[in-house]
């Protein structure tokens, strides 16, 4: 009988919490496929924006501003390069056949649409924990094969919503392995040493605190997504037979002859050698520094695998070329957020935006700030690395006079410039470039998570106060 009654109080608690959050999510679908533009509209407004917002708060004059404007679309060149990198390297490696294989049995776990949601955020999430690119990457994949697996099992699931799954695994990527705030201060000779000295890892992403963090908002995103699953009239399920498995390449008449060429071309040493010469490479890196990151490394090491896992140079090729589509909007993008970074760095804006937290902080709120202020600065500059350059310095010198632990402002900006993701978006194009669907069908279920992640970390700063 006491079984009974708890598991009709059960049943109906779940159909109270799945009304919530789908009437909470309803309003903000209905604004992102009425108002959101195309990302790159979406950048261009926030060019226009912040050429605006430079003009009425700070000195800086017309011509001062196009000049700032315009040396700083190239200062992010070179990180353009690591980025593409990052992304071909980690779709390369996705799709490699024992990935593939994992991944598709993973796929075919859930027996109904909470199981699916749930999956797709747990897989996405971890792999986001691994490198930000390995999250959107895999994250697409699992969101796709998830959604052939329901409709051959005939499970309703919303695409967009598994998709969006996919993407709110993304909003956990700073607390990982590729932490870009957190891997530049371990850096020896970064420009804030002298302020801070170097942080260890240990002391940031590795640390119990942002390691629980992680693990609670992972949880509650697990358990949110599923909530707003759609009434079954507003469902769009994905057809079995809308994502074919990804064809050999064709056989021309060169490929036909048993050349000597085309024998290396086809030959598994030679991926396989360059992948063990780059692991060696990475193994006495690790042996020599330690737990020591940086973006190439990250870079080194899924190449390393990926050329490790491929069946042959042709075949790793042909990995690369698919993967190309998940950089092209980016690479044109890239330059005009760079430029977003050159007015704001040269009019003093982001130092005006950042001051302003500063100088309403205290010890035990300054971390809280911090996040406020990077998920603000996010979203005209969504690069870690970039905006922490700007902001980095204003608030650790804020915390050495606050007396605050540098480590926490770390994680504070780092969990501000993650937040905001979920409204931005720029990092959506590689994920929706697999996944086969619109941005605007998948932002107003990322605005839910952006509200549940700002009390899970806004409020876990405001917690640790100031970090000692």
């Amino acid at each position: 009988m006491e079984l009974c009654i708890l598991d009709s109080l059960f049943i109906n608690i779940r159909f109270l919490m799945l009304r919530i959050f789908q009437s909470l999510a309803r309003p903000f679908i209905i604004f992102v496929e009425r108002f959101y533009p195309n990302p790159f509209v979406f950048v261009i407004l926030l060019t226009l924006l912040t050429f605006l917002l430079a003009f009425m708060l700070t000195d800086i004059s017309a011509i001062e501003a196009i000049e700032a404007w315009g040396s700083g679309m190239p200062k992010l060149l070179a990180f353009m390069a690591q980025l593409s990198i990052t992304l071909i390297a980690a779709h390369t490696l996705a799709h490699t056949d024992l990935a593939q294989n994992v991944l598709s049995k993973l796929a075919k776990l859930p027996h109904n649409h909470f199981q699916a949601y749930f999956l797709v955020v747990l897989i996405a999430g971890i792999a986001s924990l691994i490198a930000w690119s390995l999250g959107l990457v895999v994250g697409a994949i699992m969101a796709r094969q998830v959604g052939v697996e329901a409709d051959k099992k005939g499970i309703k699931v919303h695409y967009p919503l598994l998709v969006a799954s996919a993407y709110s695994g993304f909003v956990l990527w700073h607390m990982g392995y590729s932490s870009s705030s957190a891997l530049f201060v371990a850096t020896p000779g970064h420009i804030l040493e002298a302020e801070m000295g170097i942080l260890s890892v240990k002391e940031t992403i590795f640390s119990t605190f942002n390691i629980i963090i992680a693990l609670i908002a992972l949880m509650a995103i697990c358990l949110v997504c599923p909530l707003m699953h759609p009434k079954e009239d507003e469902i769009i399920h994905v057809k079995a037979s809308t994502f074919l498995a990804s064809s050999e390449k064709k056989n021309d008449e060169f490929d036909n002859k048993n050349t000597f060429g085309k024998h290396l071309d086809r030959s598994r040493w030679i991926t396989l050698t360059l992948g063990i010469l780059l692991s060696l490479f990475i193994f006495k890196w690790f042996y020599e520094r330690g737990l020591d990151l940086n973006l190439n490394i990250v870079n080194w090491t899924f190449l390393a695998m990926g050329l490790l896992l491929t069946r042959h140079v042709d075949h790793y090729i042909e990995l690369v070329q698919n993967a190309s589509k998940t950089v092209g909007e980016i690479l044109l993008q890239y330059p005009f957020y760079a430029g977003i970074l050159g007015i704001m760095g040269g009019s003093g804006l982001v130092e005006l935006l950042s001051n302003w937290f500063v100088t309403n902080a205290s010890p035990d709120n300054l971390s809280f700030f911090a996040f406020l202020s990077g998920g603000l600065v996010n979203m005209f500059i969504p690069s870690g690395g970039g905006q922490w350059v700007i902001q980095g310095p204003i608030f650790i010198n804020a915390a050495n006079e606050l007396g605050v632990n540098p480590a926490v402002i770390v994680m504070g900006i780092s969990y501000g410039d993650q937040w905001t993701n979920m409204i931005q978006p720029f990092f959506t194009i590689p994920l929706l470039a697999i996944a086969g669907l619109d941005m605007r069908k998948i932002m107003g279920y990322t605005f839910v998570i952006l509200i549940v992640t700002l009390f899970i970390f806004g409020g876990s700063l405001l917690l640790m106060g100031d970090g000692y």
